[in-house]
């Protein structure tokens, strides 16, 4: 059977920790990693060996410079898109994800631009947390979490 193919994508991750963590689980399913700039950490080659990831060099990796040349080069359709942050209405396993399809993270500190809440608001989901006690998940821990709920769903 051929693995489902989808991509987790962040933007402009600022904790170096998690995106290696996300780019473990990537490589562990086989599935692309999109960045989108500004980092808040360096990867150059000499950095990520320095951190000790030595499976970095198989993460299927693709930079971007802005939100906006993703969208160009990716050229996703919008249905195919599916950001994940807070404080916002529809719950993540009733996303409807599909082949083809683009996990979309936040920053760590800041989240998504404030104006893609507008924009994107049908395209945004929220993972369920019944304590009042946190404000938010672990980025790598939420990202692995969706990652595989798409591929029960795919599946």
């Amino acid at each position: 059977m051929k693995q489902k193919s989808f991509k987790i994508v962040l933007f402009a991750p600022d904790i170096p920790g998690n995106t290696g963590s996300i780019g473990r689980t990537c490589v562990a399913m086989g599935i692309e990693l999109i960045l989108i700039k500004p980092y808040g950490f360096d990867i150059s080659e000499k950095a990520v060996r320095r951190a000790g990831l030595d499976y970095w060099k198989y993460v299927q990796l693709t930079e971007y410079d802005s939100f906006d040349e993703f969208l160009e080069k990716e050229n996703p359709a919008r249905e195919k898109l599916f950001i994940l942050e807070n404080n916002v209405d529809q719950n993540y396993y009733d996303a409807g994800y599909t082949e083809g399809c683009y996990l979309i993270f936040g920053s760590e500190t800041k989240g998504m631009p404030k104006e893609y809440y507008e924009t994107y608001k049908d395209r945004m989901f929220h993972m369920p947390m019944y304590s009042d006690k946190i404000r938010s998940l672990n980025l790598s821990n939420a990202a692995t979490a969706a990652a595989y709920e798409c591929l029960r769903c795919l599946n």
